[in-house]
């Protein structure tokens, strides 16, 4: 990185960049669980002559070497093919009305939160507002490594229980938002996309980006015919480059949907999804009579619904992929 000229291919830079940034994340854990074995080591052997005098010190770093252990042990569930990747995660609102809408704008902040919490970078590509309140749908990208290993948990139907602020009387509303995430995936992967299957819309981008994407059809809408699988980009200027990153998600959406059929899963992601409604949930958050945030699929649940919609949500994360790695072991 420290080459002259690394930094002429931007593109190739910011691949190497992401690689290392993965390389660290594997490797770092290890560096820091060895260190404080070392220093155990130390105390022990101080301890030899003056129990007490370390006792305090040694009990501190066997706290730290557990939890040091417990974040290893996290990062080997995230072993699959693809768990390293970016995340492409799509949200929809379901039954619900506004409150669906507005429902699924507060997922999408709750993301973003978490995103940040781990240091991860987001790229909004698709963004459409509702009319009276909330999104039809918006797309992200949430680029780090393991990304998609950790956000695949999600992926799935959310409610909502709440005293609804668009309902005069004050009355409690369930609503519904779905959220589906699929790896980003190289663009020398092998898909096979015919030309001849994909209808290709252009129109004036609503979301970020000043008058200049208002005024232009610069924004793009791809449906991919034999699945009517549809994505969008309005991110850039360019439409250019909103094909370009359209066709990125409309890869890895393929992808996805071909290995489900492969593995015989295909309900999972798109087939048999069922509504966007009752019965059809993997986690509930009641904000009224009570407070409580419940993964139906886990059962790992929680009082602090602020704290998680605020973008905590790893417990729920954890809880996925522990239940993931003893069902693979059966």
């Amino acid at each position: 990185m420290t080459q002259p000229g690394f930094w002429d291919n931007a593109e190739r830079a910011q691949t190497v960049v992401q690689k290392k940034k993965l390389c660290f994340q594997v490797v770092d854990p290890i560096d820091r669980l060895l260190r404080l074995v070392e220093d155990g080591m130390v105390l022990v052997e101080l301890g030899q002559d003056d129990a007490a005098a370390v006792e305090a010190d040694l009990a501190q770093v066997e706290a730290q070497i557990h939890d040091g252990i417990e974040r290893l042990e996290f990062q080997l569930m995230l072993g699959g093919e693809h768990d390293h990747r970016n995340a492409i995660l799509t949200l929809q609102p379901g039954a619900g009305g506004i409150d669906a809408s507005d429902w699924a704008e507060m997922m999408l902040r709750m993301y973003v939160k978490w995103a940040a919490k781990h240091d991860y970078e987001v790229e909004e590509t698709d963004f459409q507002k509702a009319e009276e309140a909330g999104i039809k749908n918006a797309t992200i990208v949430v680029k780090g490594p393991y990304a998609y290993g950790r956000l695949k948990a999600e992926q799935g139907v959310h409610r909502l229980v709440r005293i609804s602020p668009f309902d005069g009387q004050g009355r409690r509303q369930t609503s519904f938002a779905s959220v589906e995430v699929v790896p980003e995936l190289d663009d020398d992967l092998a898909v096979d996309i015919r030309k001849e299957d994909l209808k290709v819309d252009t129109f004036r981008s609503s979301g970020a980006g000043g008058q200049h994407v208002n005024k232009t059809e610069s924004a793009i809408r791809i449906t991919h015919i034999p699945t009517g699988i549809v994505v969008a980009c309005q991110a850039e200027r360019s439409q250019h480059k909103n094909r370009d990153s359209a066709m990125r998600t409309l890869r890895s959406k393929l992808y996805q949907l071909e290995l489900a059929k492969r593995e015989a899963e295909l309900a999972k992601f798109y087939g048999d999804r069922g509504s966007i409604s009752w019965g059809n949930q993997i986690r509930s958050y009641v904000l009224q009579p009570y407070q409580m945030c419940k993964d139906l699929r886990t059962d790992v649940e929680t009082s602090d619904v602020q704290g998680v919609l605020d973008g905590d949500l790893d417990p729920f994360i954890e809880g996925y992929l522990k239940q993931r790695k003893e069902e693979a072991k059966r």
